[in-house]
């Protein structure tokens, strides 16, 4: 439902008062008007470049509390400590490092209207009693991060994101601000569709990072281009980042890098929690000029003065690899982005795009156990009873949706639905991954396509993102070729 706001409001003057902003950046303003008139919006926008102010502003600006979805603790306490550093509103972090007390307080306290800016993981909104108590929260904007993680096309997939439908309209629609850093047209037609939103407005600004430099260096063998890179490394200017496809890769070129006197570390999902947390520090902090990682770093990291970002891996998607480009130069001044690239680098990523089958006893046992209740059930009740572990239910259960073979309730449990045999049911769960790794074809082809690309290449990234952009631009390697080719006669 849109919420109550002013008649008339000046968004520019109330940056001021509330932020401090001598100005607004490019697109601050319309997003933030679409919000105070009740609109749905899609704000596709670079890291840095202010979308977190879009909803504190708005949030300011509509009676009620703003909910923000961040599907990262350390992005959600970055965030609530920047607003209260301004001292524009009262927040609240909704999250697992919070004890059970301290959850019954902060929620005591978001029930009783007493907090405006609420942050929460999407985990926290499959509770039915987090959704009780902002049902009396009055909320009347919703803020959801990272958007491109509900996106099958995008990256960043997470299974969690694809609840947020239901709680969406449990609250009774409120607007709604999708914000991601890249999208292209597939991934925002997705983010709308799984959302739920109503005829949003879709702004997008800044794809062009004109500062960051665009190359890619073809190789005929693994260790030419192994070596390439090292060197590569060794001479650029720091600091940098290398990402690579697997573990063992970011663990080799790390080791060799460290051989050759390059201080570097490695960080990859497989490590602990804590491990992650003290490379990423240093790395923030200057103390290692490079780091080698898996795609597994990146969310969040907004280091302005990254002066190169080199893949020795191809990424699996256009979507995937411009977002961690664009961490390079974010301070404006030169910076680059090279892609190591063989063309049996393609064939080896789809070997990781997952399998065509699916887990066939899992949905079965799922299944069978929500049409044995005759009722809803929670999914922690899933769990106890079929023994499956959290994290793959969320997965099976997603698989089932799919199908119409159960749904999920406003109240956030789950019920069967479907008359069909479970046979029928798993052959159109195993039909949905077929298509399903087709999609992960598909980018890998845009991938392959970039990387073999004869023309301008930020023309090309451009134009995939929705922007009209037409080359040549003059910093990458093919417009420098082309530049020093001599004329036909």
């Amino acid at each position: 439902m849109p919420k109550s706001t002013r008649n008339v409001v000046d968004i520019a003057t109330a940056a001021k008062r509330l932020l401090g902003f001598k100005s607004l950046r490019p697109g601050q303003n319309d997003a933030i008007q679409s919000l105070v008139e009740g609109r749905d919006t899609v704000l596709v926008q670079p890291t840095g470049s202010g979308k977190s102010a879009v909803y504190q502003i708005a949030g300011a600006l509509i009676e009620g509390s703003t909910v923000i979805v961040s599907p990262l603790i350390a992005l959600q306490k970055d965030q609530a400590d920047s607003i209260e550093a301004s001292k524009l509103e009262a927040t609240a972090v909704v999250n697992s490092t919070l004890s059970a007390s301290e959850q019954r307080e902060v929620l005591d306290r978001i029930e009783q209207g007493k907090v405006e800016y609420i942050f929460l993981a999407p985990e926290q909104l499959r509770k039915p009693e987090t959704l009780d108590r902002l049902r009396a929260a009055n909320v009347s904007l919703i803020a959801i991060d990272e958007a491109h993680c509900i996106s099958h096309w995008g990256h960043d997939f997470r299974p969690d994101y694809l609840g947020l439908a239901q709680v969406i309209e449990a609250l009774d629609h409120p607007p709604v601000l999708a914000m991601t850093a890249t999208a292209s047209r597939e991934v925002r037609a997705e983010i709308i569709d799984r959302l739920g939103l109503e005829n949003p407005r879709i702004l997008l600004h800044g794809f062009d990072r004109p500062n960051i430099s665009l190359r890619v260096d073809q190789f005929s063998s693994k260790d030419e281009k192994c070596e390439s890179l090292l060197r590569r490394v060794e001479f650029a200017e720091k600091p940098g980042i290398v990402y690579v496809s697997t573990h063992k890769n970011a663990e080799t070129i790390a080791a060799d890098l460290q051989q050759m006197g390059v201080d570097a570390l490695c960080y990859h999902g497989g490590l602990k929690a804590k491990q992650r947390e003290e490379i990423q520090n240093k790395f923030m902090s200057g103390e290692v000029p490079v780091i080698v990682a898996t795609n597994a770093f990146g969310m969040g990291v907004d280091k302005p003065d990254i002066r190169f970002v080199y893949h020795a891996d191809v990424s699996d998607s256009l979507d995937a690899y411009y977002q961690e480009v664009g961490r390079a130069g974010r301070d404006g001044e030169p910076a680059e982005a090279v892609l190591f690239y063989r063309p049996q680098d393609i064939s080896a990523q789809q070997f990781k795009t997952g399998p065509t089958h699916v887990d066939s006893e899992g949905l079965e046992a799922v299944y069978n156990t929500l049409v044995a209740m005759k009722g809803p059930m929670t999914r922690d009740e899933i769990v106890l009873e079929t023994g499956i572990n959290a994290r793959k239910l969320v997965g099976l259960l997603h698989k089932l949706e799919e199908t119409e073979a159960i749904r999920h309730l406003e109240s956030c449990d789950f019920e069967a639905t479907s008359a069909h045999p479970l046979s029928e049911i798993i052959e159109a769960a195993a039909e949905n991954q077929r298509l399903q790794k087709q999609f992960r074809k598909q980018r890998l082809q845009k991938m392959q396509s970039y990387a073999e690309w004869r023309s301008c290449r930020r023309e090309f990234l451009l134009r995939y993102f929705g922007d009209d952009y037409a080359g040549p631009c003059g910093n990458c390697d093919r417009c420098e070729q082309l530049r020093i080719m001599p004329k036909a006669a």
